[in-house]
């Protein structure tokens, strides 16, 4: 099944990210969400207040295991082929973790400013599918 990215589909440089995850994974590992669709994200236990707090990550067989920010992205970038290797160095280097967490909310809380916010959400390629009619 995979693993969904709830991004923010208003954000530049998100909607970016999440574009260039879809051409390199095109669907097999990750489906995406908006984190404006706020039905959807009821139906998996989000509020918009969680959504506040960055970008999430959500196991698909096992919806409890979530990560939020950039744990999020991190593990993201531990699931990509040979990620897994410069993750662990990223996260064994002292202070490079910390410095990154700092860097993560500073984007995370000023991302529309920086980068700019679209005029429209943008609807992923590769959509979380939530209801049993579009799941093979």
């Amino acid at each position: 099944m995979g693993y969904s990215v709830i991004y923010d589909g208003n954000c530049n440089l998100c909607v970016g990210l999440v574009q260039v995850l879809e051409s390199l994974d095109r669907g097999h590992q990750f489906q995406y969400l908006p984190m404006q669709d706020e039905a959807s994200l009821r139906d998996l236990s989000i509020t918009a207040q969680d959504c506040e707090m960055g970008m999430i990550l959500i196991d698909s067989e096992n919806p409890q295991q979530r990560w939020q920010g950039s744990n999020a992205a991190e593990e993201i970038g531990r699931l990509l082929p040979a990620g897994d290797v410069f993750v662990a160095a990223y996260r064994a280097l002292p202070g490079l973790k910390w410095g990154g967490d700092r860097v993560y909310e500073q984007v995370r809380d000023n991302r529309y400013t920086w980068f700019g916010k679209r005029d429209r959400v943008y609807q992923s390629l590769y959509p979380v599918c939530l209801s049993e009619s579009c799941k093979p």
